[in-house]
């Protein structure tokens, strides 16, 4: 099944990778010219490290006449300033067009959201956005058989029929299979849109000289969010409805074997 009604549960052993929040907004060129020293304040109690980084933007490719060659235009680079909490466990980051938090450390939505509420206040506060284009929440789930005593065990009896297919069928050796993965767009409400990708894979590391993970895994990456001319009084109460969505989605994902592998509390 895609859609769960199984309780909202908190896993002692949950999958969660990373957590990444996303409003993006009207451009204000301000923020890419001028350092934002009174968002910084608001913020530095609980960011009080700072970076700043130039991101380098795909060039602007535009057809002219048939048979004639693309233009090319080279677009400037984007400013992204980093904001990090004292234990390096999240991130925020500001640009002219979105203001994002992440974490690698997610416990719980309570506290992503408490994390979000005052530099998401601040900003509106401060820049004073037309209204939001895109409010995304995103979930990047990576299940582990090792961690969780189920090395013998296939994926098929983990996860739903919806995201593993070939992998249900009885003649099928799940070693065999080179990429089995699937991606999936949807609506979920006529302003909420689901993109998932999920499947059995190797997760590399890019540190130079570490060591690779032979396992397999499973990658469950959720990517959900509201798109339109969202109010940013409404923006809050948007991501508690993309959350409620994402709650759903996952505990429709998983069998009754992952779930009490996972340790629910």
């Amino acid at each position: 099944m895609l859609f769960s009604g199984h309780p909202r549960t908190t896993y002692h052993k949950a999958p969660v990778q990373e957590v990444i929040c996303q409003l993006r907004f009207p451009t204000i060129l301000t923020i890419n010219t001028v350092e934002p020293a009174d968002f910084q304040e608001a913020i530095r109690a609980e960011f009080p490290q700072y970076a700043r980084r130039q991101d380098v933007t795909p060039p602007k490719i535009t057809l002219s006449a048939p048979g004639a060659a693309p233009k090319v235009e080279q677009q400037p680079p984007v400013t992204n300033y980093n904001f990090l909490s004292a234990d390096n466990q999240w991130k925020l980051n500001l640009t002219k067009d979105f203001i994002a938090l992440s974490t690698l450390h997610y416990t719980g939505w309570e506290e992503f959201a408490r994390h979000l509420d005052k530099p998401l206040a601040a900003f509106i506060k401060l820049y004073q956005p037309a209204f939001f284009q895109r409010v995304g929440l995103r979930y990047v789930n990576i299940f582990t058989r090792s961690k969780l005593g189920l090395d013998k065990t296939k994926w098929a009896e983990l996860i739903s029929p919806a995201y593993v297919g070939p992998l249900c069928q009885p003649d099928v050796i799940e070693e065999n299979f080179l990429n089995c993965a699937s991606d999936l767009l949807f609506q979920l409400d006529s302003s909420c849109r689901a993109k998932i990708h999920a499947g059995p894979g190797r997760v590399k590391s890019n540190a130079p000289g570490a060591a690779q993970d032979p396992e397999v895994k499973f990658i469950f990456d959720m990517d959900l969010s509201m798109n339109g001319k969202v109010p940013c009084t409404l923006s809050a109460a948007g991501l508690e409805t993309l959350h409620g969505h994402a709650t759903r989605i996952f505990e429709g994902a998983i069998t009754d074997t992952l779930r009490q592998a996972m340790d629910p509390q």
